[in-house]
């Protein structure tokens, strides 16, 4: 019988409707449904519970007393209460109670949102576990970078911004090589030559691609994404992707070092980072990389073997 569980909250003011529904999504609610005037939004949670609870002594009387207008309270069980409360704070909620249970770890805080609804979070912190990173120290590491010719108004840019970050992570100059390519097309065999080389602790590459007029555009930047995992994937080598892959010319300035930061520098600090974690874990077996079995110099030079010798060969003197 029945169907769905559906409680409204309201705020008296627009701008406190926004902030209060901008909070829920950031905490993860999807937004389901909203009227054409943004004064009303359904929102959607995993899961949906009706509690029915008895009030323990020693509650905080700051929310007990709020409770006499339940209407106003809005309970709500995560899985990471540590996150939702930095989210309050980046968005300068008052916390009116905030405890935490010394034999379970549940932590359990109360948010007072606008239009004077009293938020109730709580939940168990995630336990931290041990994480393998890799450090942002290039000392002693070496680095080749490919990058396009083409819209190399953009690319020369990157090539700067990548050279900045290698040599601000301590990288020296001479363990640092650049191979130009004509296009981004080519920077996937130019990546691969150099990964098989195996002079390297980690690639970036950097090019630019813009939309036009036909479909070449997702041609190119497909197989130029393809290519380069690939390339990554089969020699065991870390490849940094600094292919912008933009609508107009515009959105390529602002990510090649003017709103957007340099994409060319993040590159290069991805390149860093996974090259100290390879070393950290160790190098894994290269699939791609396939070495001929070595074979005696003289069974390489006499293909036909020893019994079909000819019969005028004298053997040599002992």
């Amino acid at each position: 019988m029945l169907k769905s569980l559906h409680i409204g909250r309201y705020t008296s003011q627009p701008e406190h409707f926004r902030k209060v529904v901008e909070f829920f999504e950031a905490i993860g609610f999807d937004r389901v449904s909203e009227d054409g005037q943004s004064r009303s939004a359904v929102l959607s949670a995993p899961l949906g519970l009706l509690s029915i609870n008895a009030l323990p002594a020693g509650y905080p009387p700051e929310i007990s007393d709020r409770l006499k207008d339940v209407a106003k309270l809005i309970v709500i069980e995560v899985d990471n209460p540590d996150a939702v409360f930095e989210i309050a704070q980046g968005m300068k909620l008052k916390v009116m109670a905030d405890k935490a249970s010394p034999k379970t770890g549940e932590r359990s805080f109360s948010l007072e949102l606008p239009g004077d609804i009293v938020l109730t979070i709580h939940g168990r912190p995630i336990e931290q576990v041990g994480a393998v990173e890799g450090k942002l120290d290039a000392t002693g590491k070496r680095f080749a970078i490919v990058v396009s010719r083409f819209n190399s108004f953009i690319g020369e840019r990157l090539l700067s911004g990548a050279l900045d970050a290698l040599r601000r992570t301590g990288a020296a100059t001479r363990d640092i090589e650049i191979m130009r390519v004509p296009g981004s097309f080519e920077i996937p065999a130019a990546a691969r030559i150099l990964a098989q080389a195996g002079k390297y602790d980690a690639l970036i590459c950097l090019g630019c691609l813009l939309r036009g007029e036909t479909a070449h555009y997702e041609v190119i930047a497909n197989e130029v994404t393809r290519g380069i995992g690939q390339s990554a994937q089969e020699t065991g080598v870390p490849h940094a992707f600094g292919v912008l892959t933009c609508d107009t010319l515009e959105q390529a300035i602002d990510r090649a070092g003017l709103k957007s930061g340099n994409k060319g520098f993040e590159a290069a600090l991805a390149a860093v980072e996974m090259a100290n974690l390879k070393q950290e874990v160790g190098s894994p077996q290269q699939s791609g990389v396939i070495k001929k079995k070595q074979i005696p110099r003289s069974a390489r030079n006499d293909k036909t073997g020893p019994s079909k010798r000819s019969k005028s060969a004298k053997p040599k003197a002992r």
